[in-house]
């Protein structure tokens, strides 16, 4: 494909790509996200050729990507010890390969042609292969910027996530059109409508209770420990982490207390049985349980794990959905060199734990635990539902600093809750450690980078949403049966529509 002149629309779309960011988090300004989205199906409307609209998705996405996800430098380079170049150079690509998704959604609409139609359907199929391919990296999903103050976040707990995104880019292509066909008024007035019959919708869904109370409230603490990721993993730090956990726990009298992901950077067989001891016997004080984040050692495997101490049998978690890269190295012949020249990160050779693990029974709840990067996965969540009656995510986003990462995570973690109709607990090393509602709104969040103990409430719930019940199904079969339709109407000429 011959490589285009940068001109303005090159830059206005690398800049409406950018300006999406602050639709998501930690920003939450939700218009945001349509209205750069909107610029970009405008740009697509002028393009002549599907060459042109490629290379205009492609500026957009590497707007949209490289501002949104430019923390993967710091976890490279300040943690990680990759050189500078070498960190920028692989920050870039990677925000290059997801901007091929844009790239791709233009130029295939252009080639389809009705781009009122195509250009959502295809746009959310993109997102939901991105969400899957090479084990998946569904980030900055546009739906996600919707979570969870918008009207359109009514649509998740229906069609989850990629629900919302549909909905998301059709009030961005009915804005786009509104702005190129501003004089003719009948179309005006038809699309005004169309919008506003959308966003009602996502209101209206917002109404009903998706699920209901279970049991009596419990108490819950979850420990932010503050230990810095440089700090972590040396051996000389240990003792202040497990003191520094234990002085905590025995601050609290909740019935269910949660410590992150990888607390103790330790065999779960290398911990003190003395210190596990006073652990769980302060959990029985309290007439509950405490889980503790730790590595698992079995047959000659690793595993991240949840173990829980307490009133209940003890029980264990470990990691189904590993990061690559970060806690297994793909194609490790070919790979597995940058690891041993450029970079330092422990545990890059674990193994997955098994879908078919169910809710712990602890603290009188059953309780859905995914550690870190799993409640990205939206699929995999309500494989423990409808049984579970809460959510609990446990994590380490240290390694991303002071960013734009842990906001983030937070708020895909906002829309699980609103996709399941569960609260979300999520206990993390620096931030962010927060109480989430059903609706998706914070109960409660602990200052980042700060020792603390979040104290609170949560309530059980039982029920299933239709996203529980069904998954990605529905929206799926809606944008197949789309792409169906599309197909056998191309002949169409894109540009006279």
């Amino acid at each position: 494909m011959k490589l285009p002149r940068l001109g303005l629309r090159h830059v206005a779309a690398l800049l409406a790509g950018a300006f999406c960011v602050t639709g998501f988090a930690p920003f939450y300004w939700f218009p945001a996200t349509i209205l750069g989205l909107a610029v970009l199906i405008a740009l697509w409307h002028k393009a002549e050729t599907p060459g042109q609209a490629w290379w205009l998705g492609l500026a957009f996405g590497l707007g949209l990507f490289g501002v949104g996800i430019y923390w993967i430098y710091i976890s490279l380079h300040d943690f990680g010890g990759m050189p500078t170049a070498m960190a920028a150079f692989a920050t870039f690509m990677l925000s290059l390969f997801m901007a091929l998704f844009p790239a791709i959604t233009g130029w295939g609409a252009r080639k389809v042609g009705n781009p009122w139609l195509s250009i959502p359907v295809l746009w959310v199929l993109s997102e939901w292969v991105r969400g899957w391919i090479f084990t998946g990296f569904p980030w900055l999903l546009s739906g996600y910027s919707q979570i969870p103050g918008s009207p359109l976040a009514g649509f998740a707990p229906v069609l989850g996530i990629h629900g919302v995104s549909l909905a998301t880019v059709v009030s961005a292509s009915l804005l786009a059109a509104m702005a190129l066909h501003w004089r003719q008024h009948t179309v005006l007035r038809r699309n005004i409508a169309l919008l506003a019959l959308l966003w009602i919708a996502g209101v209206l869904l917002k109404l009903p209770h998706w699920s209901t109370p279970s049991g009596e409230p419990v108490s819950v603490a979850l420990l932010q420990g503050n230990i810095t990721q440089d700090l972590k993993w040396e051996h000389q730090t240990l003792h202040e982490t497990f003191q520094r956990y234990l002085d905590m726990t025995l601050q609290t009298r909740a019935q269910l207390i949660i410590l992150p992901e990888t607390a103790f950077p330790l065999i779960s067989s290398q911990l003190p049985a003395d210190y596990l001891q006073r652990l769980a016997d302060h959990a029985r004080q309290n007439g509950g349980d405490i889980l503790i984040g730790t590595i698992e050692y079995e047959n000659g495997q690793y595993y991240n794990s949840m173990l829980s101490l307490g009133t209940s049998p003890a029980q264990s978690y470990r990691k189904t959905h590993l990061v690559p890269f970060g806690e297994f190295i793909p194609l490790k012949q070919v790979f597995g060199w940058i690891y041993e020249n450029w970079l330092d990160i422990p545990l890059t050779d674990m193994s997955r734990g098994g879908f078919q693990q169910r809710p712990m029974q602890i603290a009188g709840q059953a309780v859905a635990i995914n550690i870190c990067y799993e409640d990205v996965f939206g699929e995999e969540i309500i494989l423990q539902l409808p049984e579970a009656n809460i959510l609990v995510n446990t994590s380490n986003d240290a390694w991303y600093g002071d960013s734009f990462a842990a906001y983030q995570h937070l708020q895909i973690a906002q829309a699980r809750s609103m996709e399941t109709a569960r609260m979300m607990l999520r206990s993390t090393n620096t931030g962010a450690t927060a109480i989430i509602r059903t609706d998706g709104t914070l109960a409660a969040h602990a200052p980042h980078f700060q020792t603390m103990i979040l104290e609170g409430e949560v309530q059980g719930y039982q029920g299933a949403t239709p996203y529980v019940r069904w998954g990605n199904w529905p929206i799926l079969i809606l944008l197949f049966t789309s792409v169906g339709v599309l197909l056998r109407h191309r002949a169409r000429p894109f540009a006279a529509q």
